[in-house]
């Protein structure tokens, strides 16, 4: 039983044989951060079978390649250098290229293990053939929820949101929610798992989206191939949210907000149809102002 419920019960599925795992990292500088990542990979994880691919894209620091030339003796790790102007979908399209495993693990640099078994815990859906993009529990460093699963239509800009936002760990969610897996519309990009064959079958990223939303337009991309998005709080990671390059939607940062406002919006476009039926996994009774389910309407 899941701790919400006795009757809402945790599912473990059979890992089915022992495939190799790409865990792809965009990277900038930020040598601390990435190192943190790294080491909790590498000492936390219970899973084997698995390489690092570091997406480096116009780092500066002198001490960030010193680094790069010290993890690259590990053979699980290798640095792939993007030398154009940063565009978070085309650099993991080019990771995606020079994968070697059967699943992708999209994960950001600011984020740290914590739970030993998470690549099984994501895994165990993700070898689903009627599952698409598998994501976890993250937390800020407080452990105050980050991400949850994500709501289509959610927040200011009526794109998609984070449900349960800032909710400390021990809450159960609304009927329970953060205790057991469940379909949701999206998962975000910070710690993503999907087939390296279904990445292809939707084309990726979509590189229009440079930095902002690229995560939920794949997902969606998925949900119109027919397979189910899943969010499991049993793979649980800390995410420092946007340390390394700020947060997209940063009105102190005219650039970052400008380009938010324009991604948006060709989300918007994009995905209209769906947005105007509204997300299959929230009432219609909830407000699309607040994450944490409050009765209102959208």
């Amino acid at each position: 039983s899941s701790r919400a419920f006795e009757t809402i019960f945790r599912i473990r599925y059979a890992i089915l044989g022992n495939p190799k795992i790409s865990i792809m990292i965009p990277n900038k500088d930020h040598r601390e951060e990435l190192e943190r990542c790294i080491n909790s990979i590498l000492e936390k994880s219970s899973y084997d079978n698995y390489e690092i691919l570091v997406l480096e894209n116009n780092s500066e620091e002198e001490e960030t390649f010193v680094y790069y030339e010290q993890i690259e003796k590990n053979p699980r790790i290798q640095v792939l250098h993007w030398k154009k102007e940063f565009n978070y979908s085309a650099v993991n399209n080019m990771g995606e290229k020079e994968a070697k495993g059967e699943y992708l693990i999209l994960l950001n640099n600011d984020t740290e293990v914590v739970t030993r078994n998470w690549i099984e815990e994501l895994l165990m859906y993700a070898q689903r053939k009627d599952v698409g993009a598998v994501g976890c529990m993250l937390y800020y460093g407080n452990y105050a929820i980050q991400h949850a699963g994500i709501v289509l239509g959610l927040g200011a800009h009526r794109t998609a949101g984070h449900t349960h936002y800032k909710m400390g760990k021990d809450n159960l969610g609304y009927m329970g929610r953060l205790c057991y897996a469940q379909n949701v519309t999206a998962v975000t990009g910070a710690c993503m798992m999907v087939s390296k064959k279904q990445y292809e079958e939707v084309g990726g990223l979509d590189e229009e989206f440079k930095v902002a939303l690229n995560d939920v337009d794949f997902c969606l991309k998925l949900r119109e191939k027919g397979y189910l998005n899943i969010f499991t709080p049993f793979a649980e990671l800390f995410h420092y949210e946007s340390q390394s390059r700020g947060r997209d939607d940063d009105s102190a940062n005219k650039t970052n907000g400008e380009r938010y406002e324009k991604e948006c919006a060709r989300f918007r476009e994009k995905w209209k149809k769906h947005l105007e039926k509204g997300d299959p996994y929230f009432n219609v009774n909830f407000s699309l102002d607040y994450s944490n389910y409050v009765i209102g309407g959208g």
